[in-house]
Order: structure tokens, then C-alpha cells, then sequence
């Protein structure tokens, strides 16, 4: 199938076109059709699908093909983060520059006066964060009423955060007959219970089974005491993980701490958090985009938005106790058909959380026990898989027959790069691949 099947208008394929796009992926082929009937969506499918431009085009199609005047937007989109909402916002001035509408994205963070005169000037689109939005209700400076289609874009991580009572108000201002579209990664009970009160007659999309882990992501499991993580690190992004690498911690305090200890070491790294800046986070993303800083240290929250098509490693420095963020944070790897690896570094006081994960994902991550800072305390008390099977032991060595995954650039041991790699989120030339992910 191409795009030209799906019935987009004129100059959104021409968009489509112009940023090398012909064959739609799955969640695409999907759900376009549906979205141009009007129809409800239930959408579940992993990151680096194509979520965005599953409703981004028939959205601006159906702008294009039914001008209307007012300055109320039409398609509200709300999106947990910041950056998830940028993300969003520069897929439709992408695909809808030579549609005849406004865009305007809103979040917190920074001043609110310049959004509010972007509103007041008239949008089309709005994409939002919760929390900005219900600000913005509050001063009055937009008006819901003429929402035609809502979006909910990893609605999943909006509950992870509290977002609900903020949702359930925005829907108060929303009118009754409109179309919702809601897309989530992950399926556990308080989503199906939103999808059941805001959803009518949907249709079901299904890419992956929910919560499966990515196939094209191999995952390391590493055993180590709690005080030797920061060693056991540095050691594997000097001997082991060439190329960008982005680092997951628990807390906003231990990214800043693990992002020192880089720098201590070498190693060159910037830490995202909530507390940082919305201008901060904004540069450390471009930097680690274009590879003038190597790691990335992020927070689960932080990191919804981060959207790297040949990025060759995730490092889950602390093991989360939710399995559902585990599927978040290894789905940052392995997108557009690049392969991808995600490390986890394991203490003795994760281990259940570990069990937790496999169990959801009905698989054992290989051990690797061949490395300096081994904790064999740890590793018996996983020796045993979540299923009852033995481990397969494995080498800390590359193998000899794994892909590349330098992507042309190597770092040295001060984190400095030699040349080559990707950029500005796409995938090089010679990787073998011709389009990034959306």
C-alpha cells in the first residue's frame, strides 16, 4: 500500500512526498481510513510506530477539505510532555504547510503570555499539555467548543501522571458530538476505563501485543551492587556502547548525579528533567541530536518526546518497578527497522523488579556475567528465570556476528566523537535505510 491509496487531500501527500515517504506503516494503514470516516479509534501500539502521522494527516485533510472561518481550534491533541508536544507540533507544520490552517503548541514551563496571543490571533490545531491547557481555560484565552476531533496522544503515560482530573475537565469543555482518538502504548484497567467513558463505537487498532517488548531490541541484563552502577557504566560506554547512548534514571536527582559522574569520568553528558528549564531541554535534546554530546540522562517523564531514529543503545541505569515504563524506555531503541540494544543494570534490591518485568513480557533477559563488576550475590538470586528456566550465560564481549551499530562514529574515552553518525534524528545514508521513523 502507498499513500496515495489513503484518500489524503492533494497537499498533504505532496508533504508526504517531499519528506520521502511512500509506503504508510501498519498503525498508519490503519487507522487514516478510520479517521476520515469520522470514526472513533482505540489505537494500541508501541513508540516509534507512527502514531503521530496516523492522525496528524487525516486531520490536516480534513481541515483542508472543510475550510471553515473562526478562530476556535478544530483538533485539540494533548500530549503528557513538553517535548511529546513539540514533537507533535512540528509533524503538522511538516505535513501542513501548504494547508491553509494554524498550528499552535502549548505547554508549561515557559511564559504564557505568548501563547495566549497566539491564541487570541486564531488556530486550527492545538496541541497542549493538560496542565498548560487547563491554565489557559482558566484566563479564558481559548475556547474549546468547536473541537471537532480530540486526540489523545500516550494517554497511558497522562494517567501515569496524575493527569485525569485535568482530562476530565478539558472534556467538560469539549462539545458531545465530536470524534475522539486515543492511542496508548500500554493497556492497563484505568485506560480501558477512560476509553470506555469517552469512546463511542470505536474501532480497535492493535499493532503489538500490549506491553510486548520491541523485537528489534536485544536486551543485556547486568548484575552489580547498587555502589558499583556508576563504574560498571562508564566501563561499558568505554569498551562497549559505542555511539549515543540514552541513560534512564529513577529520580531528577539521580540524572544529575549520574550526568556529573560522567563528566567526571570523561565522558561528555547532559541530564533532562522537569526541573530543568523548557530553553534546557530544548538544547540538551539538539545536542544529543546532532551528537555534540554523547549520553543523554533522562527521566521517564522527561524522555516522552525524544524521537531518534538510529539511536543504538538504552541504559536502564535503575530498574523501574512498573514493567509498562520498562516497555517506554527500551521502545527509545531499535526504530525504523534499525536494531537497537537495551541494558539494564541490576542491583540485588531490583531483582524483583526484574522478575516483574519478564514475567509481564513472558521472557528471560540474557545475564551477561563476564564483566568487572559482577555481583554473584545478585546473579544467583536470578539464576532462575520468571518462567523456571536456567539462564543462559553470555560474554561480556561484542559478538563477532552482531551488527554494527557505530553508525560510523566512534567516541574515545573522553566522549569526544571521531566523525560520521547520524543527525538531526535521521538515519545515515549508508545505514541501509532510506526513511525515519514518525
Amino acid at each position: 500500500m502507498t499513500f496515495t491509496e489513503l484518500n489524503l487531500c492533494a497537499p498533504v501527500l505532496k508533504a508526504v512526498r517531499n519528506a520521502g515517504y511512500i509506503h504508510p506503516t501498519p498503525i498508519q494503514a490503519q487507522a487514516i481510513p478510520l479517521v476520515m470516516e469520522g470514526r472513533d479509534i482505540f489505537g494500541v501500539a508501541q513508540t516509534g510506530t507512527g502514531k503521530t502521522a496516523a492522525f496528524a494527516l487525516p486531520i490536516l485533510t480534513k481541515l483542508f477539505e472543510q475550510q471553515q472561518s473562526g478562530r476556535d481550534p478544530r483538533a485539540l491533541i494533548l500530549a503528557p510532555t513538553r517535548e511529546l508536544a513539540a514533537q507533535i507540533g512540528e509533524s503538522f507544520l511538516e505535513y501542513g504547510r501548504m494547508v491553509q490552517a494554524r498550528y499552535a503548541t502549548v505547554y508549561g514551563g515557559v511564559s504564557i503570555r505568548p501563547q495566549i496571543s497566539a491564541l487570541h490571533k486564531g488556530v486550527s490545531v492545538l496541541i497542549a499539555t493538560p496542565g498548560r491547557l487547563i491554565d489557559l481555560l482558566e484566563h479564558r484565552a481559548v475556547r474549546l467548543s468547536s473541537v471537532e476531533t480530540l486526540v489523545l496522544d500516550e494517554a497511558d503515560h497522562m494517567l501515569d501522571l496524575g493527569f485525569l482530573p485535568q482530562i476530565n475537565r478539558i472534556v467538560e469543555a469539549l462539545p458531545r458530538e465530536r470524534q475522539t482518538l486515543m492511542f496508548s502504548a500500554t493497556l492497563p484497567p484505568a485506560i480501558k476505563s477512560l476509553a470506555n467513558k469517552l469512546l463511542s463505537n470505536p474501532a480497535h487498532i492493535q499493532v503489538t501485543p500490549p506491553s510486548s517488548h520491541v523485537e528489534s531490541v536485544g536486551q543485556k541484563l547486568y548484575h552489580v551492587h547498587k555502589d558499583n552502577k556508576r563504574g560498571l557504566l562508564t566501563y561499558l560506554l568505554n569498551e562497549h556502547l559505542h555511539g549515543s547512548v540514552l541513560v534512564f534514571t529513577r529520580t531528577k536527582r539521580g540524572a544529575d548525579k549520574v550526568q556529573k559522574q560522567l563528566s567526571v569520568d570523561g565522558i561528555s553528558a547532559v541530564a533532562i528533567h522537569g526541573e530543568k528549564s523548557q530553553a534546557a531541554r530544548t538544547k540538551a535534546l539538539k545536542d544529543f541530536k546532532s551528537q555534540a554530546i554523547r549520553v543523554l540522562v533522562a527521566t521517564d517523564v522527561a524522555s516522552r518526546g525524544i524521537d531518534i531514529v538510529s539511536l543504538p543503545y538504552v541504559v536502564n541505569y535503575d530498574v523501574t518497578d512498573t514493567p509498562e515504563t520498562y516497555v517506554h524506555r527500551i521502545g527509545r531503541t531499535g526504530r525504523a527497522g534499525e536494531s537497537g540494544t537495551a541494558v539494564m543494570l541490576a542491583s540485588r534490591e531490583e531483582v524483583k523488579n526484574v522478575r516483574a518485568i519478564e514475567s509481564m513480557m513472558k521472557m528471560s533477559i540474557d545475564v551477561v556475567h563476564d564483566h568487572p563488576y559482577a555481583d554473584a550475590s545478585s546473579s544467583d538470586r536470578q539464576t532462575e528465570s520468571s518462567s523456571g528456566k536456567p539462564r543462559t550465560r553470555f560474554s561480556g564481549a561484542r559478538d563477532a556476528n552482531a551488527p554494527n551499530r557505530n553508525f560510523g562514529s566512534e567516541w574515545n574515552r573522553k566522549g569526544n566523537r571521531s566523525g560520521g553518525g547520524f543527525r538531526d534524528g535521521k538515519a545515515s545514508r549508508n545505514s541501509g535505510h532510506s526513511r525515519k521513523a514518525w
